[in-house]
């Protein structure tokens, strides 16, 4: 195997893993309803999976431990897209909310931060803002420790 080849192969497992958790948080309430599912193989096309990997995904790896990035904006990054699955549906579940509260705190993010990081997420994605406006403001008002 080259080198490429494990960068390439190793970029499609990190896409996995990030694509599993997303996976979670939508059967977070039960079931994977119509939009979850078409936000889902979107996200899929993102990491680079086929819809045919994506299902397959879906269907086997509901319980799949998370691994978060390094990288406090790649965290942060994990955390909006799992709000974008929670409000796919306009709803936010208690087990849903609970799953985000479980990623964020394997994320590293402390029990104060958690409920204003949420509900910036929340707050941003209905308003449409991206991922990296978000984090700008949440750096900006400093609800992380150094």
């Amino acid at each position: 195997m080259s080198f490429t080849d494990f960068i390439t192969d190793n970029g499609k497992r990190v896409n996995k893993e990030s694509f599993i958790h997303l996976v979670q948080v939508a059967l977070a309430d039960g079931e994977i309803d119509s939009k979850e599912l078409s936000l889902l193989h979107r996200f899929g096309r993102r990491f680079s999976l086929t819809d045919q990997e994506a299902d397959l995904l879906i269907k086997a790896e509901s319980n799949h431990f998370y691994s978060p990035p390094y990288d406090l904006e790649k965290r942060f990054e994990h955390l909006y897209d799992a709000v974008e699955v929670i409000l796919v549906d306009n709803q936010i579940s208690p087990e849903e909310k609970n799953l985000f509260r479980k990623l964020a705190i394997a994320a590293s993010f402390s029990d104060e931060t958690i409920p204003r990081l949420f509900d910036l997420l929340v707050e941003g994605i209905r308003e449409n803002k991206d991922e990296h406006e978000l984090f700008e403001k949440f750096r900006k008002a400093r609800f992380f420790r150094s």
